[in-house]
């Protein structure tokens, strides 16, 4: 057992717990109906309360929110909508004075079209900037016209090009067509990076997630995608950059940077599954980033074609790849990001589970159990810890915001699909659209939830007078406390929780999902159901000795027996006795 009580790196970053907040969404505290960093600092004691270390929040910086700001127009300047310069220092001042740390969004891969660098490169192709930017020659059509380089779909629909007609060449944008690609090949582009991220460290800030970071280095070949789509003009593209040829040696370079500066890091790699090549960014000793948000688990129900193309699951599956992560990064010195919530996706007790109101609580509880007593630092997304549910499904289309998913929907009635593929998609947007997740947090149940003194930018879920933090705080059967407590125990049960070995356990059963976290002596069983009927399991019998079940989501205490009927969603915690 040397390995897990000598060698386990202890590190401040890997026992703390991370709060996220959307801030358009979080605290309006002026009256205009959008969130604000002053609404954040407002309420610091309620985020303190819950037990977390550490607070990350999306972008703030001046923007035209396109793409609801990581489209950065200045990187040094905080956006008019969300407040002042000196509001970020006070959210500073309120946070180190609590013993919280402040984690920024560093938007690295793209910039606005509004930003100085492309403007000065849009001007001029003899700008200093044009290089900041990646640029094409058209091809050339059979009738002469000017196509895009290569056939390579948008993350936000259509070509990843748009042709600029004065210096007949199109720039590249796997984003919005507002949202230009940087040209990591440019070593000036790093060192700009570089800067603006030792200028928010200066600010106080102590760490950065570093959005879309595996998209830096693209296939310099730019060839076209294989045709998996033969319907679309544009095909999916992401094994040209999702892991480019030189993303390693730009993340090590980013990593000394971090380093020297005593940053915390977590990087966003979508599309990027194979743990051999993650483990490159994260393993201990080479000093890349501290962690990686990897999606496996959160596109399990992602269709081969989109995010809104949809794909059955089962609890299997989701315990295999949780298993997956977990055995191989304690097997190679690397270190799990927790999370299966974020501002870009549905609400994890609806996507998941039911919301069904009977079954409501106890899923969130569930799932809390699951996702929070594993080997992994945990995020946690605002409204997470209330049990938050995706917007009613009686809500059209109209309601939606968010251009990722308008725009795809737009795409569907442009290519005239059948009604029943509008449906399906519609289905799917119901449960995974970003939008579910920038609903305007449920305070209380005053007007507008409590968020707003006046109408908010998005409606408010209509649920709120129920489901808010004022009804949850001081109830102990609440989500809230629930979540108070698994924080307060992987605190108490450091050791074992946060260090501790994980092992699955009972591998095959479809609906049961348990493992063991052992440390030295210590040992904890995590049971959860994701049934939602009464399931019978028989526990296997090396799992069976003294101990105490010190959480349940149901709320009683009973012993661990050989044969359990464990109710619908049921999930407990059981400590062994030394």
């Amino acid at each position: 057992m040397a390995h897990w009580t000598d060698n386990v790196h202890r590190m401040w970053w890997k026992e703390a717990s991370v709060y996220h907040i959307y801030p358009a969404s979080f605290k309006d505290s002026n009256g205009d109906g959008i969130g604000d960093i002053p609404g954040i600092v407002s309420k610091l004691d309620y985020i303190k309360s819950l037990g977390v270390d550490i607070l990350w929040i999306c972008p703030c910086y001046k923007s035209p929110k396109v793409d609801m700001g990581y489209d950065v127009s200045g990187y040094r300047d905080i956006d008019e909508q969300y407040g002042t310069m000196n509001d970020i220092e006070q959210l500073l001042e309120g946070l180190h004075s609590r013993g919280m740390k402040l984690v920024i969004d560093m938007v690295a891969n793209h910039t606005s079209d509004q930003h100085d660098w492309f403007k000065s490169a849009l001007a001029s192709k003899d700008s200093p900037y044009r290089d900041y930017y990646i640029w094409k020659k058209p091809k050339i059509g059979e009738n002469g016209e000017n196509l895009p380089p290569n056939n390579w779909l948008s993350l936000f629909s259509g070509s990843v090009w748009k042709y600029d007609e004065k210096s007949d060449e199109f720039y590249f944008h796997l984003y919005a067509t507002a949202q230009p690609d940087l040209n990591w090949e440019n070593p000036k582009v790093r060192q700009e990076i570089y800067e603006i991220m030792r200028f928010w460290i200066i600010k106080g800030v102590d760490g950065f997630r570093m959005d879309a970071i595996n998209f830096i280095s693209k296939d310099p070949a730019f060839p076209d995608a294989p045709i998996t789509v033969p319907s679309s003009q544009y095909q999916p593209a992401a094994m040209y950059y999702s892991m480019g040829p030189r993303l390693h040696d730009y993340v090590a370079e980013l990593g000394k940077f971090l380093k020297e500066h005593n940053a915390f890091s977590v990087g966003e790699m979508a599309y990027l599954y194979d743990p051999a090549e993650v483990i490159k960014i994260v393993n201990f000793d080479r000093n890349e980033l501290n962690m990686v948000f990897q999606f496996e688990l959160i596109d399990i129900d992602r269709g081969p074609f989109h995010k809104y193309c949809p794909k059955k699951w089962t609890p299997r599956e989701f315990k295999d790849i949780v298993n997956k992560w977990q055995v191989f990064m304690q097997e190679n010195d690397g270190w799990n990001a927790l999370f299966l919530e974020n501002h870009d996706w549905g609400r994890s007790v609806s996507r998941f589970l039911s919301d069904k109101n009977e079954l409501r609580k106890v899923g969130a509880k569930m799932l809390a159990t699951f996702i929070g007593l594993q080997s992994g630092t945990l995020f946690l997304y605002q409204g997470e810890v209330l049990g938050l549910a995706n917007m009613p499904k009686s809500w059209p289309i109209e309601r939606y915001k968010d251009l990722e998913t308008i725009n795809y929907y737009k795409q569907l009635v442009h290519d005239k699909v059948s009604q029943e593929t509008l449906d399906t998609a519609m289905g799917e947007i119901q449960r995974k659209a970003r939008d579910h997740a920038r609903l305007p947090f449920e305070w209380d149940s005053s007007d507008f939830a409590g968020f707003s003194s006046v109408q908010p930018w998005m409606d408010v879920n209509e649920d709120y007078k129920e489901w808010n933090a004022a009804v949850q705080v001081d109830d102990p059967s609440s989500v809230f406390s629930y979540w108070r407590s698994i924080l307060d125990l992987r605190r108490t049960y450091k050791d074992v929780l946060v260090y501790g070995k994980f092992e699955l356990v009972d591998a095959t059963n479809e609906k049961i999902c348990a493992y063991r976290r052992v440390f030295g002596c210590e040992a904890a069983l995590v049971v959860t159901s994701f049934s939602d009927s009464a399931v019978t399991w028989i526990i296997p019998h090396e799992l069976l000795g003294p101990g105490k079940i010190v959480l349940s989501n149901y709320g009683d205490e009973k012993g661990l027996q050989t044969e359990m009927v464990l109710r619908p969603y049921e999930a407990f915690l059981y400590i062994l006795s030394n």
